[in-house]
């Protein structure tokens, strides 16, 4: 069965970074789109970026452009989000998901799995 389970996140200064991952397993990795969404406390969720199939193409919520970078190694079926310059309205808890096609996308658009998520607090 599908799994996608998140690592990486914790405690960080403003300012600071952080790098977050997603194990997957249970379906061929390299053939899908994958993303980053983010939910912060009492607010819904938020779609931070998308990546590709292999990577060819990526995108980015314009409150992350310039700061994040999303990306994949297709060999260890995992996805990594490099965070920079983190802000306190970074803080969210961030999961990895599944798109249903090879094709990225802008937006929350439609995924068929989620993982668990992983909690980001940034505050000094």
């Amino acid at each position: 069965q599908v799994a996608l389970v998140e690592s990486g996140g914790g405690l960080v200064r403003p300012g600071g970074s952080l790098r977050l991952s997603c194990a997957a397993s249970g379906f061929a990795f390299s053939d899908y789109a994958m993303s980053w969404v983010r939910q912060a406390p009492g607010k819904g969720l938020e779609w931070v970026s998308d990546i590709s199939s292999r990577g060819g193409f990526t995108y980015y919520a314009d409150s992350v452009k310039g700061r994040f970078v999303v990306s994949r190694d297709d060999a260890w079926n995992t996805l990594y989000l490099q965070m920079n310059s983190l802000k306190p309205e970074d803080t969210a808890v961030y999961y990895c998901t599944k798109r249903l096609s090879l094709f990225a996308l802008t937006g929350l658009g439609a995924y068929d799995y989620r993982g668990q998520g992983t909690q980001v607090t940034v505050s000094s």
